[in-house]
């Protein structure tokens, strides 16, 4: 998407062109400005590159080091209305404008300026299913975080009453299916290369489909409302029946920039190093032994839930699973997302042992950028940047891809009693070829089981597991667990090397954070709004 790639993180232009430049009627009429109007709102969707992987860190997915007592205190379960940083997609932040609300502001201002506009009928079309997809992604995102929040579909002038109350869950809801139904017929197939990263149609589609299954699913759906399983059934098959998607056979060059916008992505983020150091993910990933930040670490609660190649979880009789030779025999996606001790990386292996291995706190490069758990990520990571300084590849982030539509799909098929089409398409996940995992077979409560273990080690890292815990309503047992870690004791004499799962941090998940907390400075500047339940 060139304009948006070359508004840099200083260029504001867009919000503060000097009332002498443009008129409003100038900007809304003219294709390219309406376009850079459009971009800008792209620009400002949430991403998970920025603070990375942020909602991976406060899953029982990954932990790190940068702003680690904040992400903590979370996981202890004492998020608060004055305590909501990294819990908080309402408020603006300074250095990220992680705020839903920026991408409607600019939705809102764009639909209310071209509604006599004299943009030609096929552009304007185009950039209005575009920012209506926008809108109804951002209320879809602030709904699965706070459940009812206001429906503001208009700009506000200065003499408009700014104080608004929280519309419900289903009607913000209602309002994101109604957007999506309308800019679906609106938007295109596909685009050039030169505009890569826009709303397509199956894009569309896609969130759609994931917003229906969110509002299927048990937090927002007690009742279990057979029909609203069978709409989200519907839509995820609705981008099967495209035609268009298809699995990538690499699933570990899938989220490299060597395999980027390929037929398994539906929408991406993308990154360019040259005009915007946006992500610099080898310099924020790599281990220590080779100079990375190592901000993020994988947790022995994620390691452990790779089944063995064999389809067994690891302490299933007969899985030949050794504790003390850990990672001999696992899922291949493990061997493609974690970096482990022994795995083969550059020109050595990791060394994440202590007391002088090369990746560990005892090792001789920056040390205080060592792992805590005993691993570093590999998924998104490309070896043969060197991660030093400035050097970075360039993976989009990808919001949405073919694989999640299958399983949403599974999923959906498994709540209509259809186990058999349930299993069809996990195992289509499970037969990728650089995965070739053995097939699910199970039925009832066991078939549940695989399914919500094959989502966890799947979309691993890509925002997925925050919500899918909170929205099967199992929060307050998997988020409850202590996050482990992995020690491992290289004895000096002998050089054998000895394994110990011990404890990294206590957790616990009060059911109350179901929901986030709504800034306190949000509700003091409007009383209309209601803190959710257990904050107050």
């Amino acid at each position: 998407m060139t304009l948006m790639l070359t508004i840099s993180c200083n260029d504001d232009f867009l919000e503060i062109t000097p009332s002498n430049s443009y008129t409003e009627a100038v900007v809304f009429d003219d294709p390219n400005l309406a376009t850079s109007h459009v971009n800008y709102a792209y620009r400002m969707i949430p991403w998970g590159f920025i603070r990375p992987l942020q909602l991976a860190r406060m899953s029982d997915e990954i932990s790190g080091r940068g702003g680690g007592s904040s992400y903590w205190r979370i996981l202890e379960g004492h998020a608060t209305p004055t305590f909501t940083t990294l819990l908080n997609i309402w408020t603006p932040d300074g250095s990220y404008n992680f705020s839903q609300w920026r991408p409607i502001k600019q939705a809102n201002e764009f639909l209310a300026h071209t509604a006599e506009s004299a943009l030609d009928k096929d552009i304007l079309d185009r950039l209005t299913g575009e920012i209506k997809t926008i809108r109804a992604y951002a209320y879809f995102r602030l709904a699965s975080f706070y459940g009812g929040v206001p429906l503001i579909t208009k700009p506000f002038s200065l003499n408009d009453d700014w104080k608004v109350p929280r519309n419900s869950y289903d009607e913000v809801m209602n309002f994101v299916f109604t957007e999506l139904d309308e800019a679906i017929p609106l938007l295109p197939p596909e685009y050039d290369q030169a505009n890569r990263g826009r709303l397509t149609k199956g894009a569309a589609m896609a969130i759609k489909a994931r917003a229906l299954l969110f509002y299927a699913s048990p937090l927002n759906n007690p009742a279990n409302d057979k029909s609203r399983w069978q709409k989200a059934s519907d839509a995820a098959k609705a981008v099967i029946d495209l035609g268009q998607y298809s699995l990538y056979p690499d699933y570990k060059e899938l989220f490299m920039e060597a395999g980027a916008w390929n037929d398994e992505v539906i929408w991406a983020r993308p990154t360019n190093s040259e005009i915007d150091r946006e992500a610099r993910i080898e310099q924020l990933f790599y281990p220590n032994g080779w100079e990375g930040f190592g901000q993020v670490h994988p947790i022995q609660n994620l390691v452990d839930d790779y089944e063995m190649k064999n389809g067994l979880k690891i302490d299933q009789e007969g899985s030949g699973y050794d504790p003390q030779n850990p990672y001999v025999d696992r899922d291949p996606r493990f061997y493609y997302t974690i970096l482990y001790n022994g795995a083969p990386f550059k020109e050595r292996t990791i060394e994440t042992f202590l007391p002088d291995g090369k990746d560990s706190p005892g090792g001789l490069v920056s040390s205080w950028n060592a792992t805590e758990t005993g691993y570093y990520p590999r998924k998104f990571i490309t070896e043969e940047v060197s991660g030093i300084g400035w050097e970075t590849s360039n993976p989009p982030w990808i919001w949405f891809r073919y694989g999640e539509v299958l399983l949403n799909y599974a999923e959906a098929q498994f709540q209509l009693g259809n186990e058999d089409v349930c299993r069809e398409y996990i195992n289509k996940i499970r037969s990728r070829p650089s995965v070739d995992m053995p097939p699910v077979t199970e039925s009832g409560p066991a078939l549940w089981e695989r399914l919500v273990n094959e989502r966890r080690i799947e979309l691993v890292f890509e925002e997925h597991r925050f919500f899918d815990v909170r929205r099967w309503k199992i929060a307050e047992d998997i988020f409850s667990e202590d996050r482990m870690r992995m020690y491992i004791w290289k004895d000096p004499d002998s050089g054998k090397l000895s394994y110990d799962v011990r404890l990294l941090h206590e957790a616990n998940f009060p059911p109350h954070m179901y929901w986030a907390p709504i800034p306190q400075s949000e509700i003091d500047k409007n009383g209309l709004l209601e803190q959710n339940p257990g904050y107050n």
